[in-house]
């Protein structure tokens, strides 16, 4: 299996620990993200070994994604490996303060799928990380 990089960085308007307070709010992440419901299924709902799970899709389909945090660094950065079933790899949510009231988000995810099929579902994976990016920004302001 061959993995794929995917990778997106918006600016945000608002300080980095608010920006880093929503992203680990993990329950409220599909209030933003694109046709997603997220919980955690851990204990703990912060740090590393906070299991969190995910299911993307329209209706009654949808593709459930399993994930684990592994690295922890408030207000900074946030490890993920994904271990369900299909989606497989790791992910990344990057925070970089550029000015007192604006922060960098970098996302990215390494994605373990066959080239072929990556290249098919890549269009529609990064447009809708890109909007959920955006819906994201909107609702700090």
């Amino acid at each position: 299996m061959k993995t794929n990089h995917i990778a997106i960085s918006i600016e945000i308007k608002a300080p980095i620990q608010k920006v880093w307070d929503a992203l680990a709010n993990w329950e409220k992440q599909g209030e933003w993200m694109l046709q997603t419901k997220v919980w955690v299924t851990s204990e703990i709902t912060q740090g590393v070994g906070t299991q969190i799970s995910a299911v993307t899709g329209i209706g009654q389909f949808g593709i459930l994604d399993t994930m684990e945090v592994t690295n922890w660094l408030p207000p900074h950065t946030c490890d993920v490996v994904h271990t369900g079933k299909i989606i497989k790899g790791t992910g990344r949510f990057h925070l970089r303060e550029l000015t007192p009231t604006t922060t960098a988000f970098d996302w990215s995810e390494e994605v373990q799928a066959p080239t072929l099929l990556f290249i098919a579902i890549w269009p529609a994976l990064y447009s809708g990380v890109r909007i959920s990016l955006a819906r994201f920004a909107r609702t700090l302001r």
